[in-house]
């Protein structure tokens, strides 16, 4: 019975959502969010899109399973990324403000370069794709355990819902979808702590866990370093940011930082719930909550789960559209402009703008439903993304200084990228880890590399002011002591 009322939950759920997703039919509607009559949005239309759509159905997974491993520190450590939203929000005012760009990609190429743009998308498809397998993956195992028929059955069909009715808006579907989502995800929630809350009393779930490095501090605080890099390889927090006047959307992000966080705290609750009611442990805490309140409670958590996901699956799927067609492409609302590729750019001068982005969702799905049959764990998907990208934080930081071009751009970021690469394959030193909390060699690793990111892009500053011939000798300098001493460390271990 569980089992056939959910599938009729998920079968509601994709005709409720297509049936008020409008059929855009207009550029500005369907890349940049705006009404038929070319409106923008509206503030608190903006808010609650930029909530919903960040608050995923990994993130109340892991706010929830966090809450069970370390208590109210745990949903307290994930709700430090939505620090992310006000720092994306004042940092692009500025850019806009300043610089007069409609889009990260159109400041990171006047500012460092095509290359320092390239390699920005590059990240930014890996982060698209992500989001794509681990919000159907959460929707998935409410159907079935990982890795089970039912499992990947019901993840791919709310891919295959979700796609359906962003694919006939694009990014005005996302936003008016947003709305409905928001209010719905609020009522839900409200509901679940009606549940939650008097069965522990509110006093014995704030006191929970230890706000010590080894009771999760130490993810609060590798949550705090990552908000400054983080937020701006996500296009489906960063594309909001350049729909509307840059005054109205500073003032929204704002809000929306603060709402979203409390979100995850308060969503946290269940899971210090299962902590204290012992349930039995698992990577899927707000399901096996739902399931010991009985059949209703499963049914409003489902629904929360998917609402949460489709905000933020069609979400990626418009961003995913957006940066291939705009960003990669070149295509404007007013023709084609200079795109990073320009094969790329030609082929879409002779197409449909609107149906070239159309396909791009279906390929964002495709693709990104590959990493789902692989069992890779949700909070990676946050964790290591985050990492690879703290180069991101001084080259959008410190925007403002004239002199870092180019090269200061790349040896903040790939340092960045070496050292997430590094993390997921375990390869990082023990020596650099923080604290002996379950998250040392992760604080350690941002820690760091935060550090190593910022110098980076200070050298690259000092070689961008040099003329070339000074920049060469300075490079040649570096890498012939670097191997000198790398020579004499392998010298040294062979005596």
């Amino acid at each position: 019975m569980l089992t056939m009322v959910l599938w009729i939950i998920l079968a509601l759920y994709g005709l409720a959502m297509f049936a008020v997703s409008p059929t855009a039919r207009r550029f500005g509607e369907f890349y940049a969010g705006r009404r038929g009559d070319d409106r923008e949005v509206g503030q608190g239309l903006l808010i609650g899109s930029v909530v919903i759509s960040w608050i995923f159905a990994k993130s109340i997974t892991n706010a929830a399973n966090l809450g069970e491993e370390f208590g109210l520190v745990g949903a307290v450590a994930y709700a430090g990324w939505y620090l992310s939203i006000p720092v994306a929000g004042f940092v692009i005012y500025l850019i806009r403000r300043r610089a007069g760009v409609a889009s990260l990609t159109e400041f990171l190429t006047s500012k460092y370069g095509r290359g320092a743009a390239a390699a920005f998308m590059l990240l930014v498809m890996i982060r698209l794709v992500n989001e794509v397998w681990s919000n159907t993956a959460v929707v998935g195992t409410y159907f079935g355990a990982a890795g089970t028929v039912p499992y990947f059955v019901a993840a791919m069909l709310f891919a295959l819902v979700t796609l359906a009715y962003t694919l006939r808006g694009g990014l005005r579907s996302s936003i008016l979808t947003d709305g409905i989502q928001f209010v719905l995800g609020l009522a839900l929630l409200a509901v679940v702590l009606a549940w939650v809350i008097p069965s522990d009393g509110p006093r014995r779930l704030v006191h929970s866990g230890t706000w010590t490095l080894a009771g999760g501090v130490d993810l609060l605080l590798v949550a705090l370093l990552q908000s400054f890099s983080y937020p701006f390889h996500d296009p489906v927090l960063t594309d909001r940011a350049f729909i509307t006047d840059a005054g109205r959307m500073l003032k929204g992000y704002l809000w929306s930082g603060i709402i979203a966080a409390a979100f995850i705290v308060l969503f946290g609750l269940v899971g210090v719930h299962a902590r204290d009611a012992g349930l039995a442990a698992g990577q899927d805490t707000p399901f096996r909550v739902a399931r010991s309140f009985g059949l209703a409670a499963l049914v409003v958590t489902t629904v929360l789960m998917m609402v949460s996901a489709g905000s933020t699956l069609d979400s990626t799927l418009s961003s995913f559209s957006k940066a291939v067609v705009l960003d990669v492409g070149g295509e404007r609302e007013s023709g084609p402009a200079a795109g990073l590729s320009r094969r790329f750019t030609r082929w879409l001068a002779r197409a449909d703008s609107l149906r070239a982005g159309r396909w791009m969702m279906v390929l964002a799905v495709a693709i990104g439903s590959i990493p789902l049959f692989a069992g890779a764990a949700i909070l990676k998907a946050t964790t290591v993304s985050g990492t690879m990208v703290l180069g991101l934080a001084p080259a959008f930081l410190l925007f403002a200084w004239p002199r870092p071009r180019a090269t200061a751009f790349h040896l903040a970021l790939w340092p960045g990228v070496v050292l997430g690469v590094l993390y997921a394959a375990g390869r990082v030193p023990a020596g650099w880890a923080l604290g002996n909390g379950p998250n040392a060699s992760l604080l350690g690793v941002n820690v760091y590399g935060t550090l190593i990111v910022f110098i980076g892009f200070v050298a690259g500053a000092a070689l961008d002011s040099m003329n070339r011939a000074a920049r060469v000798r300075a490079v040649s300098t570096v890498v012939a002591v670097g191997l000198l001493v790398l020579a004499a460390r392998l010298g040294h271990a062979h005596l």
